[in-house]
Parts: C-alpha cells; sequence; structure tokens
C-alpha cells in the first residue's frame, strides 16, 4: 500500500510514497530512543531557539505550504494560509512559556516542604489526520518537543507531501535527526509500536473506530494516551440572537474547511420563535455559497478531501431521507469531477433517525426546532459527542449560563469556534478526553514527580 496524494478537486494523483518497511519503522524508533536523552538534557533556551526559528520558517515558506495544503486535501487557499499562520503561531507559543509552565512548583502541605518537578516522558507516538495538516502536527510538536519528549508521527495517506515539507521544516530549523521523525506506516505497523516498551505515549486526532482501537491497545500496554475523536457541536440559536451575526456565523461555523472541522458547528439548534427568521436566511446564504477549485480565490467552499469522503456522506444523507429526514437544500454531488458536494440543509430529524447522533463530516447542517432554552440545552446533550458547541444571544451572562449547562470540553459565545495556543482543546465523552495547547496540553506527556522532605515522621503513605 502507498501514501497517495491526489488533489480532490480534479481527482489528479499528484504523487505517491511507499509505505516504511518493519525495519525502517524499527530503526527510527532505535534513533529516536537514542536521541531522547540528549534532546531533554538541552537546556529550554536551545529548545526554543530551534522550535522559534521553526515557526519563522513556516511564515517564510507560507505561500508554498498554503499551496500544498490545498492541492492535496481541498482547503480553500486563505484557509491554508490561516492554518499555517496559526501553526506558527503555537510553535512560537510554547518556544516563550514552556519553561515557564515546567518550573517546579511550590506544594503548600501540611507534610513539609513539597515541590512538583516536571520530566518528559521519552518517546511519543503521533497518528494525526487529514483535515488541519499542519495544525495537527504543530499543536502536538509544540508543547512535547519543548518538554523534552521527541517523537514519531504517522500523518493521514492522503496528505503525505504536507507531512514530508513539515518534517523538513523542523529539520531546516536545525532539530537533531530522531527527535521527530515521519513514518508512512500501516494502521498495523501503528498498532505494534504501541506495544513496544520504547513508546512512553500516544497521541491520536482521529475517527471513533481509531480511538477505540488504539486507545484499547494502549490500555493494555498501560501507557498514557491522549484522543480527540471528532464531534458533532451544537449551534444553539436563542429568541434574543442577533440575527445577522447569528447567520453570519452559521455559515463560518458549518462551511469553513469545507464542513470538515471536528469543531465545526454541526446541529443547528434554533428556538421556535427564531426558526422563521433564522433558516431561510442561513438556507439562502448557503445557497449563494460558490463551488469551485479552492485555490480560486473567489471561490468560498471547495470539495471534499477525498472521493471516498464524498461517498460516505451521500450514503448518510441518504440514510437520513430514508428514515424522514427533509433536504430543504442540496443533497447531491456537485459536478462529476473532483469530490465536491452541494451545500446540503436537512430538517425533520427524529430521535430515531440514525442521523440524529452521527457526526456529519462535511458541509452538511443538521437543523433541530425547540421551544426553548431548557429544550435546546436538553438536545445539545443527547449526543454521544461531546467536543465543543456554541450559544447566540446578545445578553452574555445568558450565554454564559447556557454554557455551564452544556456538557463538552469547550463552548463558545457568539462564534463557532476558537482554537489559539493559550486556549485548552478538548473534549468529553464519545470526542475523547486529554488537553492539547495551553499549560494542561503541555502537561499531558510529563511525569509531574512529587519531591518531599517531612517536617515530621508522620507514618503516612
Amino acid at each position: 500500500m502507498a501514501y497517495r496524494s491526489v488533489n480532490p478537486a480534479t481527482g489528479e494523483v499528484l504523487k505517491t510514497f511507499n509505505e516504511h518497511t518493519d525495519e525502517e519503522m524499527l530503526t527510527a524508533l532505535a534513533t529516536a530512543e537514542a536521541a531522547f536523552q540528549r534532546w531533554a538534557a538541552r537546556p529550554f533556551s536551545e529548545r526554543a531557539h530551534i522550535i522559534g526559528q521553526a515557526a519563522k520558517l513556516l511564515l517564510e515558506k507560507k505561500e508554498e505550504l498554503a499551496r500544498l495544503a490545498t492541492l492535496e486535501m481541498g482547503k480553500r487557499l486563505i484557509e491554508s494560509r490561516g492554518e499555517v499562520e496559526l501553526s506558527a503561531a503555537i510553535l512560537q507559543y510554547f518556544a516563550d512559556h514552556a519553561e515557564t509552565f515546567l518550573k517546579p512548583k511550590q506544594l503548600n502541605s501540611t507534610m513539609g516542604d513539597a515541590h512538583l518537578e516536571f520530566s518528559p516522558l521519552g518517546v511519543l507516538l503521533s497518528i494525526q489526520p487529514w483535515n488541519y495538516p499542519y495544525y495537527q502536527l504543530a499543536r502536538f510538536v509544540g508543547p512535547h518537543l519543548m518538554s523534552g519528549n521527541v517523537m514519531l508521527l504517522k500523518h493521514a495517506p492522503g496528505v503525505p507531501q504536507c507531512a514530508v515539507a513539515f518534517e523538513r521544516v523542523l529539520q531546516d530549523a536545525g532539530l537533531p535527526k530522531g527527535v521527530y521523525t515521519n513514518l508512512f506506516l500501516s494502521n498495523d505497523q501503528a498498532g505494534s509500536l504501541i506495544d513496544d516498551p520504547r513508546i512512553k505515549g500516544i497521541a491520536l486526532t482521529g475517527s471513533e473506530r481509531a480511538g477505540e482501537a488504539l486507545a484499547a491497545r494502549a490500555g493494555k500496554n498501560l501507557k498514557k494516551s491522549t484522543m480527540e475523536l471528532g464531534g458533532s457541536d451544537a449551534f444553539i440559536v436563542l429568541d434574543d440572537a442577533d440575527l445577522e451575526h447569528t447567520v453570519e456565523m452559521a455559515i463560518l461555523g458549518r462551511f469553513g474547511n469545507n464542513g470538515q472541522t471536528c469543531i465545526g458547528a454541526k446541529r443547528f439548534i434554533v428556538v421556535e420563535s427564531m426558526l422563521d427568521k433564522f433558516l431561510p436566511r442561513f438556507v439562502e446564504a448557503a445557497k449563494a455559497l460558490k463551488l469551485g477549485d479552492p485555490l480560486d480565490e473567489n471561490v468560498t467552499l471547495g470539495p471534499l478531501s477525498s472521493d471516498s469522503a464524498l461517498q460516505l456522506i451521500l450514503r448518510q444523507i441518504n440514510e437520513a431521507t430514508s428514515h424522514g429526514a427533509t433536504i430543504l437544500l442540496g443533497g447531491n454531488r456537485a459536478g462529476n469531477v473532483g469530490a465536491f458536494l452541494e451545500p446540503t440543509v436537512l430538517t425533520d430529524l427524529s430521535p430515531d433517525n440514525p442521523a440524529y447522533k452521527q457526526e456529519f463530516f462535511g458541509p452538511v447542517a443538521l437543523i433541530f426546532p425547540v421551544k426553548d432554552e431548557d429544550e435546546a440545552i436538553a438536545v445539545a446533550n443527547d449526543s454521544p459527542f461531546g467536543l465543543g458547541g456554541s450559544v447566540y444571544t446578545t445578553d452574555i451572562e445568558r450565554g454564559k449560563r447556557v454554557a455551564s449547562r452544556i456538557e463538552t470540553g469547550m463552548v463558545f459565545i457568539n462564534y463557532p469556534d476558537v482554537s489559539w495556543p493559550d486556549l485548552p482543546f478538548g473534549g468529553i465523552k464519545r470526542s475523547g478526553y486529554g488537553k492539547e495547547l495551553s499549560n494542561l496540553g503541555l502537561e499531558e506527556f510529563v511525569n509531574k514527580k512529587l519531591v518531599l522532605v517531612p517536617s515530621v515522621p508522620t507514618g503516612a503513605h
């Protein structure tokens, strides 16, 4: 099996890469293990210089890297540029702040002089998806290289050129050999790495199915893992929402990144008094989106990442309508070339419809009318996922109260989603566990060691 770079706007195969052999994989692991002690021993200032240099190189190569992401997975060029900029900001943030976050922390204990020390674990295995081919890497690399860990990276098979380009940026920044290694691996090979005692932690961003398999394997090996497994975020429109702003945010939240965002708005939960005002405007705005080549700066909606992704979402739409859902807009493949789907809006989704609790990873919006705020919260929480969500109201304190009742890892008020280096990212329920970004993400793969000088013998243990 080969890693294939395919332009989803045209179906053209751009480049193929052979998978690494088992021997190459194990050699990379041995090299990483040997590099760990040297990398962990380097002062923070030296690590920060290299990671900061990588951030600068990302910005210098922004146009080249952005075009590559657009060609490989279909996001609009303006969005690809923004992703490169965010990735650079993440690397620079951890270069600037990791040392402060990881300083020994004094504890106020009645048992004596106590503090926590933070130290890296060793070789980490990271498995990342295609929808943000640089950002996903940066939010793992930034904190965990700065903490002194080293890593092997298995990227998604659809974005191999982005994987190689990101590794080259780190190499050009001066990262020593073995500290970060991109590997083209099969799922079976990745699983075998989890079993290897030299791997000390596993991080996955991917599907529920992948999460179940890898979390089980990590658990069997008693290894720390973090899982970010997607979601079906609620977009709650309350009766006092600013209609014009809310519609604008609804389009951004659902159709940004061609609808392929883990924390994108997917379930639009609208109180009945707002439904007749919000829904027609939302449908018209979605209908006005311009589909086409994402390299065209005038295009406002690009293709799905692959033909297989398109076929999956078409099956989901068909299943939803066969169980009583109504298509208000779209629902069909657009054209005969490329993985394009019409902007789609579905309603009449009863709780027994399979779509009610599914994630639609593409430009499909699900509409759920509710009678009031309490029912909106109940519907929002009636989901197997718990990644993010958003609330729309002109009363910010009301928005905060509603946010406190939503069962997710993140809630945004009057904006669909925000990811920034100093904000923790992560979910609950079947959206996974663990945090990325901020000081919380930095602490996921470090040993928090207690050092205590007892004040008096206590017999406590």
